[in-house]
């Protein structure tokens, strides 16, 4: 955000002091290489949610100029100029391309650029919905010859938004992401949150719990791609890197924020591929093999779960922890947990970690619940009714 003047011959501009402010605080991002978020393509992306602003318009342009690249009679390489930048962010050079069975190809780009760009996307739009607003304040003022300059200033200022962003407080609480969804308007009231998570960009989606149906909360399209579970197939995941913070360093924050579903706080445990990932790279972390490297001795390959069965059958589900792309060919299956023991291993985990989430959740904790929620379905094994 940098602050505009008005100059002598009415034009407005910017200080050089505030772009050399703004350039000083752009070279303080820290950027992970690593820590990587998919812009496209998203093909297999719901229209529902194209409406609800998970694809935005700096993603789509890249898309876009990505897509006529790839045309016959196209010249390959880094052509610099205007349209290689977005935000000032020459985002070419950070693009990582990747492919899977030399068919399918995905873009990715840093985590903190993907943020940045939200940020200033979402600042442009505000920009241009206040001027608009000025414009027709003054146009309202010369036709009725009515001095409301002053007022207007106090509404919608040139500095900032006209009504400013704030802090979710639990406004969706136990709603139904079926029913928010088909309501009108709602992708302009999410804008007017922050991100619940990471509490910094704007939020553009619902986060929502595919299992039981509820809204968690607003979350801006980063945190809505960090926290989702990195698909192989329908029954198997991989745990990436991006887990070391989803249970890691920020175990607490994003645990209180799975808990917004009723269904997974009164259960005291997480959607199924939620805690698969979590079995795999906590529960059995002691099983993980490593091997000796440059600088010590590093973990063995990459992990994945797979499960049999769902949790609407508990009895029968069974998670299978294995080692990916292991130099040796060896440590395929590292450990066979059971669902039963995953969620007992991850309640004994959350009360260690999280003790006021912990608190929070629970069986006899029905008060949070809605007063219709999703249909029962019956435990197959004769153990009775259970939410699932």
């Amino acid at each position: 955000m940098v602050e505009l003047v008005r100059t002598g011959d009415d034009r407005w501009s910017v200080p050089e002091a505030e772009v050399r402010r703004a350039a000083a605080a752009w070279n303080a991002v820290e950027m992970d290489a690593r820590d990587l978020v998919r812009i496209g393509p998203f093909r297999g992306v719901p229209e529902q949610e194209r409406a609800g602003g998970t694809l935005r318009d700096w993603r789509r342009r890249i898309s876009r100029e990505l897509q006529e690249a790839d045309r016959p009679g196209h010249q390959v390489g880094h052509e610099p100029g205007p349209r290689t930048h977005l935000a000032g962010v020459d985002w070419r050079r950070l693009l990582v391309q990747r492919s899977r069975d030399g068919v399918e190809r995905s873009w990715w780009l840093p985590r903190s650029v993907v943020r940045l760009l939200d940020a200033a996307e979402h600042t442009e739009t505000e920009w241009l919905h206040t001027t608009r607003a000025c414009k027709a304040d003054t146009a309202a003022t010369e036709q009725h010859r009515r001095p409301r300059a002053a007022d207007s200033q106090s509404t919608t200022g040139v500095n900032g938004p006209t009504i400013p962003q704030r802090p979710y407080t639990g406004e969706l609480r136990g709603q139904l992401y079926s029913l928010l969804s088909r309501k009108p308007g709602m992708s302009r009231q999410v804008a007017g949150w922050v991100c619940a998570v990471c509490g910094t960009a704007p939020a553009a989606v619902l986060d929502h719990c595919h299992e039981h149906g509820y809204v968690r909360a607003p979350v801006c399209p980063s945190c809505n791609t960090l926290e989702r579970p990195d698909h192989l197939y329908d029954n198997d995941i991989r745990v990436a890197g991006r887990y070391r913070r989803l249970f890691g360093t920020d175990a607490v924050g994003w645990l209180r924020h799975w808990h917004r579903c009723p269904g997974c706080r009164t259960r005291t445990t997480l959607p199924l591929p939620h805690l698969a990932a979590w079995t795999a790279h906590t529960a059995t972390r002691t099983l993980r093999p490593t091997h000796p490297g440059s600088r010590g001795r590093k973990p063995c390959g990459v992990l994945r779960v797979s499960w049999t069965g769902s949790q609407n059958t508990p009895r029968s589900c069974l998670f299978t922890v294995s080692v990916d792309f292991c130099p040796f060919g060896e440590h395929r299956i590292l450990a066979q947990v059971p669902y039963r023991e995953a969620v007992e291993q991850f309640r004994t985990w959350l009360a260690e970690t999280a003790p006021a989430v912990a608190a929070a959740a629970g069986p006899d904790r029905l008060d949070g619940l809605p007063a219709e929620p999703r249909p029962v379905i019956v435990d197959s094994n004769g153990e009775g009714q259970a939410l699932f």
